[in-house]
């Protein structure tokens, strides 16, 4: 037979045979092309949610009822803080009106003795003299029992400016430079609980 008639050898197929659709392994359609749908994993869908999450509506909800709640509790923490606030300044208001009261009271003895000495103002002067001392020991004691005693510095003492302020300096020869030589004013209290220093006058040297 001539070469154009010739057939092919046994066993081989016709040149087009192995070109398929099911036998391609390269071409347009890449390797996947042949196979079959149902082998193929199904591809997720990106606009579900993961599982076990809620939806975004819910999610949103949820956050917004908590921020209320949190919201909520802060209104009421700052309320009950200003609450306390206004309770403890009145608690120290009254305290503080009670220790006035207690120290007015205290006091009235003394007004009263100096009402009295002053209406017996014709009366013997040496008995007023003894009822003004009265007096004052009366006004010296109140203050002890306040916590405030007072203090008799003695004369020619070193000048101390913790317990004594100086009010004036005097040359004194016969007493050593910066020695107490005049007290104008006692002290009353001692310590952290002095009410006032001892006014005195320093000596001091030419």
């Amino acid at each position: 037979m001539s070469e154009g008639g010739r057939r092919p050898a046994s066993g081989q197929g016709p040149a087009w045979a192995g070109t398929g659709p099911h036998d391609r392994r390269s071409g347009a359609g890449g390797a996947s092309e042949g196979i079959p749908a149902q082998a193929m994993p199904p591809q997720a869908d990106s606009a579900e949610p993961a599982r076990g999450e809620p939806p975004p509506a819910e999610a949103a909800a949820a956050s917004e009822q908590r921020i209320a709640e949190l919201e909520d509790l802060r209104l009421r923490a700052l309320a009950d803080l200003d609450n306390m606030r206004k309770k403890c300044a009145s608690q120290v208001s009254r305290a503080e009106a009670e220790t006035r009261a207690r120290v007015a009271l205290q006091w009235l003895p003394v007004v009263d003795n100096l009402e009295r000495a002053l209406a017996h103002a014709q009366a013997d002067p040496d008995a007023i003299v003894d009822g003004v001392k009265a007096v004052r020991n009366q006004a010296v004691s109140v203050l002890a029992q306040l916590g405030y005693p007072r203090r008799d510095d003695d004369l020619g003492a070193e000048f101390d400016p913790a317990r004594h302020e100086a009010i004036a300096s005097r040359e004194d020869p016969s007493a050593p430079e910066g020695s107490i030589v005049e007290i104008v004013a006692p002290g009353y209290g001692e310590g952290d609980r002095q009410l006032r220093p001892a006014q005195v006058v320093v000596a001091r040297s030419d």
